[in-house]
């Protein structure tokens, strides 16, 4: 039947198919990528798949059961060609690049929440500290199944954030599936303007200070030198710092370089980034015009002297994500401290924004990231030098986490042959792993109702191992590590000495 009724419409098919053509053209013409010069190498455009997609707009046109405007195909015809690249290439249109630009800032209006998709669903990866979602007590590894009651299953995560997304004070209500709870939750929410302050610090005790940057934002580097300042006014002989990363899921990248930077001795590589393109192929240093541009001051001089040589434990798990594993790594390389905690999620791929227009741009993946040894971050992360779970008890929710390596359509390490189907048999792995661990948690959750973890607090297990490393004291080591480690009595950790023997290329501890 329907051989029958394109014909006729043919007329009108074409002539829309012909309007495709120069639309699809226009807009190919207006991306003026360097890319596409260099890659296509001279040759011609694909026409007949050009064609093709003209084709299927004519056709949408004239016989779609009602009228589609042109501006809704041509931007989900884009936001489809970007998405299926990788996770993290994205169409932004008009108000996801505002949205974009706000987040960067350091504010913008949702709920407070940081996500990813599993199943089909939005998954809380983390609550931003002090938002509506953290204050509600949604919890990571929560399941978003419902938005104001419509099911959300089979949205794109854009669209599911669009319908998070709203005006200052309106309210909205999720409906959260919880592991080891038998019954969806219903959080209602008021939306509100986030304002993110990424760093904070405290004295924890006498002589220890903990400092935690929950993002890489435009002011990072400012709010460090401020709260690195004032922690060394109360405390001016601060013996040993925890550098807090758990669950920050990265940001700008000259935050991560001036951070890396506040800590090395100067103009060290802190990573490396490698692609098609000759400008994505660059080394990147900690100097001032590679954190704070060509203009302004320089936010780290007139940080504290001590923080070039104060030992450090920097803390990880498996929400530290991108900007943060940047700087895990390029500290670990130069055994500047120890890396401690889980291992990270493994985001090490570079991301360009590219303006179509004003309003609206291409956030396309151009590039790899490796630290300064020459180590990819990308679907491996940074492996702790001393793996340490969340909890006295296990490692929580952090061991149910989905990592890059679990991502459909993500990116290889880059650095060995036959990743791909490496890759799918880590996806296997994790997902057998999880669901064991799953089961193992189930009834831990059932007895014990654990309010969210708070990093920093008395509660806090990791910090606690942290200052234990500082003080010479035992470290209660991840199972994991303890059942490698079996064959060999425990010892005790000793403090972080004037040189650190370095982890092996795996990152395993290496035993002295």
């Amino acid at each position: 039947m329907k051989q029958n009724t394109i014909p006729k419409a043919g007329g009108r098919a074409r002539t829309a198919g012909l309007v495709g053509i120069g639309l699809v053209a226009g807009v190919a013409l207006s991306m003026q990528f360097p890319a596409i010069a260099q890659k296509a190498g001279g040759a011609s455009l694909p026409l007949d798949e050009l064609r093709q997609l003209a084709d299927v707009y004519g056709l949408i046109k004239s016989d779609y059961v009602e009228p589609v405007e042109d501006r809704k195909l041509l931007s989900e015809a884009i936001t489809g060609m970007v998405a299926s690249l990788d996770p993290h290439s994205v169409y932004l249109d008009k108000k996801a690049y505002k949205e974009m630009r706000e987040s960067m800032q350091g504010r913008f209006v949702g709920l407070g929440i940081e996500v990813s998709t599993e199943d089909g669903y939005v998954k809380i990866v983390s609550p931003i500290e002090d938002s509506p979602a953290y204050r509600a007590g949604i919890k990571p590894g929560d399941l978003i199944t419902r938005i104001d009651a419509t099911p959300i299953k089979g949205l794109s995560l854009e669209e599911a954030i669009k319908k998070m997304r709203g005006a200052p004070g309106s309210r909205v209500v999720l409906t959260i599936a919880r592991r080891g709870e038998d019954r969806p939750l219903t959080v209602p929410l008021v939306r509100e303007e986030i304002r993110v302050h990424s760093v904070k610090g405290k004295i924890v005790e006498p002589g220890y200070a903990w400092l935690r940057i929950s993002q890489f934002q435009e002011l990072t580097l400012d709010e460090l030198a401020a709260k690195a300042n004032a922690l060394y006014a109360q405390e001016p002989n601060i013996k040993g710092l925890v550098l807090d990363l758990r669950n920050d899921p990265g940001g700008l990248l000259p935050g991560a370089i001036g951070v890396s930077a506040a800590f090395l001795p100067k103009d060290k590589v802190i990573v490396s980034t490698i692609g098609q393109l000759p400008d994505s192929n660059q080394k990147f240093y900690g100097r001032r015009e590679f954190y704070a541009g060509r203009s302004g001051g320089d936010p780290l001089a007139k940080l504290p002297a001590g923080l070039k040589t104060v030992p450090m434990v920097v803390l990880v798990n498996t929400g530290s994500a991108s900007a943060s594993e940047i700087v895990a790594g390029a500290l670990q390389d130069y055994k500047r401290a120890i890396i401690m905690g889980s291992q990270t999620f493994g985001k090490g791929s570079v991301q360009t924004l590219r303006q179509l227009s004003p309003e609206t741009a291409v956030k396309l993946t151009t590039a790899r990231y490796y630290t300064p040894q020459g180590r990819s971050i990308q679907a491996k992360g940074i492996m702790p030098d001393l793996l340490v779970d969340e909890t006295a008890d296990g490692d929580g929710l952090n061991g149910l986490r989905v990592r890059e390596a679990d991502l459909m359509k993500h990116l290889g390490a880059g650095d060995d042959k036959g990743e791909k189907a490496a890759t799918m048999g880590e996806m296997q792995a994790n997902k057998v792993k999880r669901d064991e661990l799953e089961e193992e948690r189930r009834g831990a959750a059932a007895s014990k109702n654990r309010k969210p973890l708070e990093f920093g607090s008395k509660d806090d297990f990791q910090l606690t191992q942290a200052l234990n490393h500082f003080k010479g004291l035992p470290v209660q080591l991840a199972k994991a590590d303890l059942a490698i480690e079996a064959v060999e009595p425990a010892v005790p950790v000793a403090p972080v000495p004037a040189k650190v023997t370095p982890p092996d290329i795996k990152g395993a501890p290496v035993k002295k």
